[in-house]
């Protein structure tokens, strides 16, 4: 019981600050403390009036005191944790918050706090122990589950997590934020596809809500699933445009997929909504650098500059300048400067490249290998999806034989569309270049890297399909790729204009090529198999299931040999109608060694053909590895690379040996 001048006193102070008179409050609570009122009482009332007054601080001092007089005082203990979690000071609301006192507290209160905090700090067992006290006693508590599922999961009891989360589904099943969390519990015990109808009904329900089309954008991500994945960041920016993450989510995502304009409006937004995101403006700078737009590098450090940008993310862009501009010590001082966290492929490579430059071989060949090996880390399982499909180019040429082929249905050629030219050659070999120079001439149409013979593969159900096909199918097969060209053609394919489709592994789709198109002519870009390895290993590629090969010099090695034997093998079965162009003889006499190529292909020869810097500049956005050096003078320090890193390729000389000589070159 308080004595009555402290019930007085406080009857009064709690009707000044009622009033507003929050001062007169304070100063009665103070005087009555001072002339020896109740301790406890009082220090209370004084640690909530300089809460709400926001002096923490001050809080702090009367609440602790009244804590340690009265710790058993649950509501004294909770308004005390409460200021001390505003305050942000989590480890001493933790240890208010004890485990004794949260089993005495009837009320829950203090367990929730104690498990709120606990997870906060990430101690989460503690946090656990926490919450299972309070679902234990209050079973109807969907929160409670909710965190107890979140904090179950961050022990790695996952299974514990999903049926937490489940509970708490059931409990409240129009939370959004349950709904996400259980989605991702279930994503992580391997029951994806019903996190994905989960979150597909969550978007659906919510349609004002863009967290579970975000969600589903990371889990399409998580597995590989590409086409998917972009179509669910753009529905979630459509329904909060003005969220940064989101923007530069999408601004990624355009960016992987040639979308340049989007890309940059995206990385923009982004930046005006939050000038402080860095990777906001490394976006930028990739872009730009990939466009062979190195003017707008200058303009960008000015406003980085401006907007307080760190000097970790100013280095990454300054050394990009400095390397279009062939400074390349200044480059890699200032990727020295670029920390950990930032681009660590792209600065990897980077580096890689400017040391190649400069001459240090064995530190160029560290560099390249640290950015491989950092992709290898990839969540999509690089290693592995590489590994499946050599063993699928294993298995075609299993088929691969004369009496596999003698076995067809005759199909004559199609009258829809000319047949068209494939340029191919492995990667890395000049076809880039020559699918630039090709560009050049008004009478051609040039696709750089599209899907659709992939498409028309996978729809005709791969290579082993391919000898039932009859001529309703391959015609139907036809109109399906002329349909798919339409639609990522730069332009409408006129009539008497060349289609030219370029994929440097078209190698492995040869087979499929000759039974849609028996008239077809084949371009093979051929380059020394140590030099063609080799740029393949220093390549930044994106990892799809093919570029993945090239991340460790054994697997790219075994992935030329399958694919030269593929290519091989169609080529003595089918007669193949095939113009080889080599490599180093284009560095040496671009002229003398595509003028038979026009030849070829039955296009008259025009000197602006050559001017293949012009033509890169001009098709903008430069998809392939090559970007930066077709917008350079043809250049030949490309051309014999690989005797500086014979140390390190010997391992795979052996593999690669009897292509070697196969081709006309020598070890």
């Amino acid at each position: 019981m308080l004595d009555s001048q402290t019930t007085d006193v406080l009857r009064q102070a709690v009707g000044a600050a009622q009033s507003g008179d929050v001062a007169r409050a304070r100063q009665l609570a103070e005087g009555a403390l001072d002339a020896g009122g109740d301790t406890v009482a009082l220090n209370a009332f004084l640690g909530m009036l300089q809460a709400r007054s926001n002096d923490l601080d001050a809080a702090v001092r009367h609440l602790r005191a009244a804590h340690e007089a009265r710790a058993y005082d649950t509501t004294i203990a909770c308004n005390l944790i409460a200021v001390l979690i505003d305050k942000g000071d989590l480890a001493a609301a933790l240890e208010v918050a004890t485990q004794e006192l949260a089993r005495a507290d009837a009320t829950l209160r203090i367990a929730r706090y104690r498990g709120y905090v606990a997870q906060s700090l990430e101690r989460f067992d503690e946090a656990v122990e926490a919450y299972t006290h309070v679902v234990e006693r209050d079973p109807a508590d969907f929160e409670s589950w909710n965190n107890l599922g979140n904090a179950r999961s961050a022990t790695g009891d996952l299974e514990g997590s999903v049926v937490a989360l489940e509970r708490a589904m059931a409990l409240e099943p129009l939370a959004p934020p349950t709904r996400l969390n259980l989605a991702v519990a279930l994503r992580s015990v391997g029951r994806g596809e019903e996190a994905e109808a989960l979150l597909h009904r969550t978007a659906d329900e919510f349609p004002d809500d863009a967290r579970a089309l975000h969600e589903l954008y990371v889990q399409y991500k998580k597995e590989g699933r590409q086409d998917d994945a972009m179509p669910a960041i753009e529905g979630a920016i459509t329904r909060d445009p003005d969220n940064a993450s989101l923007q530069l989510k999408f601004g990624v995502e355009c960016g992987l997929l040639s979308r340049i304009d989007e890309a940059e409006r995206a990385f923009r937004k982004v930046i005006a909504l939050d000038p402080s995101v860095t990777d906001a403006y490394i976006g930028l700078a990739v872009q730009y650098e990939h466009s062979n737009r190195e003017e707008e590098l200058a303009p960008l450090i000015a406003l980085a500059e401006a907007n307080g940008l760190g000097e970790g993310a100013l280095a990454f862009i300054r050394a990009l300048e400095y390397r279009r501009a062939k400074l390349f010590e200044e480059a890699l001082a200032c990727f020295d400067q670029v920390p950990s966290e930032i681009e660590p492929e792209r600065t990897s490579h980077f580096r890689g490249q400017v040391l190649d430059r400069l001459g240090r071989i064995d530190e160029a060949f560290e560099a390249f290998s640290k950015t491989n090996r950092l992709h290898e880390m990839s969540p999509t399982r690089p290693l592995e999806r590489a590994a499946v499909l050599r063993d699928r180019l294993r298995g075609e040429l299993d088929l691969l034989t004369p009496e596999w082929a003698t076995g067809w249905t005759a199909v004559a050629a199609g009258r829809d569309h000319p047949d068209p030219v494939f340029l191919l050659g492995f990667p890395r070999s000049g076809t880039t270049l020559l699918d630039t120079i090709l560009m050049g001439h008004p009478g051609t149409m040039v696709l750089e890297e599209q899907p659709p013979l992939n498409l028309v593969d996978k729809r005709i159900g791969g290579m082993a399909a391919i000898p039932g096909l009859d001529a309703a199918v391959v015609a139907d097969a036809r109109r399906f790729y002329f349909d798919e060209v339409a639609k990522v053609a730069p332009k409408p394919l006129a009539p008497g204009r060349m289609l030219i489709d370029k994929s440097p592994l078209f190698l492995s789709k040869a087979v499929l090529i000759q039974r849609l198109f028996p008239n077809a002519r084949f371009i093979l870009a051929l380059r020394h198999p140590c030099d063609a390895l080799l740029s393949c290993f220093m390549s930044n590629f994106r990892l799809n299931d093919a570029m993945s090969n090239f991340l460790r010099l054994e697997d790219a090695a075994e992935f030329y040999d399958l694919t030269f034997r593929h290519w091989e093998r169609a080529r003595d079965l089918f007669g193949l109608n095939v113009h080889t162009i080599v490599y180093e003889r284009l560095v040496e006499d671009v002229e003398a060694e595509v003028r038979p190529l026009f030849d070829f292909l039955g296009l008259e020869w025009r000197g602006e053909v050559l001017d293949h810097r012009a033509t890169a500049k001009a098709r903008g956005l430069i998809t392939t590895a090559s970007y930066a050096q077709v917008v350079e003078p043809i250049y030949k320090r490309a051309a014999g690379r690989w005797e500086g890193y014979r140390a390190h390729l010997e391992p795979i000389l052996p593999v690669l040996r009897p292509w070697v000589e196969k081709f006309g070159y020598s070890l």
